[in-house]
């Protein structure tokens, strides 16, 4: 067991060659993805609508993954084909199923789910040419157990979890894995800004003493997308803390 006096090594990956796109990742979890990816040696891609924040080392479109034809012309125009897909943007329109507007609904579905789906239909298709691609979808425990107030999000997540599976199934024989990380509360600028009950809340929830940091997912997609994860495909890896169970 290291010392608590020593610090935790990070897993080493090497993506020399491959070209990556991770969409949502502006900031928070899909930021520490880009930037993971981008210290293993990938061309990182990202996809977003909002802009970066600081300094950011790697190629930044603004898409709206929720519309068909406009990721279907930023694919068109990578300098190579993608190798390596990470399906991260999300939003949330929190609400009780009663209080909840038909915009809010839809917006959620619109780009948690659908936006998953058109990426991976735009993507899949030019992995196969190669034989070879790597796909991970951000998901949720709360697209496995349910969360009060979240049925647009706990819906999208649930959806892409059978998105990943089926994903899974129709590209696996041309060399294509896709697979599913859950995260429970993780520990991003935005998540310290909530009020200290929430997060007092998750922590409760918690087996382990500390919520997940973003580079705890970050470290689980790469793994993933690794060729040392050359035989998992359609599987959902939570990165929670123990939330979950």
């Amino acid at each position: 067991m290291l010392a608590k006096s020593q610090p935790a090594s990070q897993p080493r990956f090497d993506f020399r060659g491959h070209c990556a796109i991770v969409t949502g990742a502006s900031r928070g979890i899909g930021r520490a993805i880009a930037d993971a990816l981008g210290e293993a040696g990938a061309q990182v891609h990202t996809f977003d609508v909002g802009e970066p924040e600081g300094s950011f080392p790697h190629r930044f479109l603004r898409i709206d993954i929720a519309d068909t034809n406009a990721v279907k012309a930023a694919i068109a125009g990578l300098p190579q084909p993608p190798t390596l897909l990470v399906n991260n943007a999300g939003i949330t329109r929190d609400r009780s199923i009663a209080k909840m507007s038909d915009a809010d609904w839809a917006a959620v579905l619109n780009v948690n789910l659908t936006g998953a789906f058109n990426m991976i239909r735009a993507v899949a298709p030019l992995m196969v040419e190669q034989g070879f691609g790597r796909i991970v979808n951000i998901t949720s425990i709360n697209g496995l157990r349910g969360k009060f107030g979240q049925a647009n999000y706990a819906a999208a997540k649930a959806g892409l979890i059978g998105l990943t599976k089926t994903a899974a199934r129709e590209f696996g024989k041309k060399g294509v894995t896709v697979n599913a990380v859950a995260p429970g509360m993780v520990m991003t600028d935005m998540a310290r800004a909530l009020p200290e009950e929430i997060v007092a809340r998750a922590a409760v929830e918690a087996a382990l003493p500390a919520l997940a940091e973003p580079r705890d997912i970050s470290d689980a997609v790469l793994f993933l997308l690794s060729d040392a994860a050359r035989a998992i495909t359609g599987e959902v890896l939570r990165v929670d803390a123990g939330q979950y169970i």
